[in-house]
C-alpha cells in the first residue's frame, strides 16, 4: 500500500489542536494508518492524576483497535512544541503490539519535512506474546 506521509502528518497536526494538556503545555497529535487503509487520529489527554494521562499515539491506536483494526502500517506524530517528536516507551510497545507482517513506519517532522523511520529504530527488541522473543 502506498503511504501518503504528508497526509498523515497533516492529520496529526490537526489532531494536535484537540490536545488537552493543561499541565505540561505540550500538545501532541497522531495519525495512524491501519492495514485497511483507514486513518485514525488522536491527541494527548492529560489528567491531574498523571498516570491517567494518555499519549496521542495510544489514543489513535486504541481508536483504531476499538473499530476492529489489528494491524498498523504507519504512525505520524506531531507537536507544535518540538520538532522530530518521538513516541514514549509505552507508545513504542503499543505500536509494536499492533505491527503486522509489515514493519511500522513512524513519521515525524523536522524543518517542515517528513522524516520516516522504521519501528526497529525506536524499539529494536520489542516483544509480543507468541513472537518467539
Amino acid at each position: 500500500m502506498e503511504i501518503d506521509y504528508n497526509l498523515l502528518m497533516l492529520t496529526a497536526k490537526e489532531a494536535s489542536k484537540m490536545s488537552y494538556s493543561p499541565f505540561s503545555k505540550f500538545a501532541v497529535g497522531a495519525a495512524v494508518l491501519a492495514k485497511s487503509g483507514k486513518v485514525y487520529s488522536g491527541c494527548n489527554i492529560e489528567n491531574s492524576s498523571f498516570g491517567m494521562t494518555v499519549c496521542a499515539e495510544r489514543c489513535a491506536i486504541f481508536k483504531a483497535v476499538s473499530e476492529g483494526e489489528k494491524e498498523i502500517l504507519a504512525v505520524a506524530i506531531y507537536s507544535p512544541n518540538e520538532e522530530d517528536c518521538y513516541p514514549c516507551g509505552a507508545c513504542r510497545q503499543v505500536m509494536y503490539e499492533f505491527q503486522g507482517d509489515e514493519e511500522i513506519n513512524i513519521i515525524t517532522e523536522k524543518e517542515g519535512k517528513a522524516i520516516v523511520r522504521k519501528m526497529r529504530d525506536f524499539l529494536p527488541f520489542g516483544f509480543k506474546i507468541g513472537s518467539g522473543v
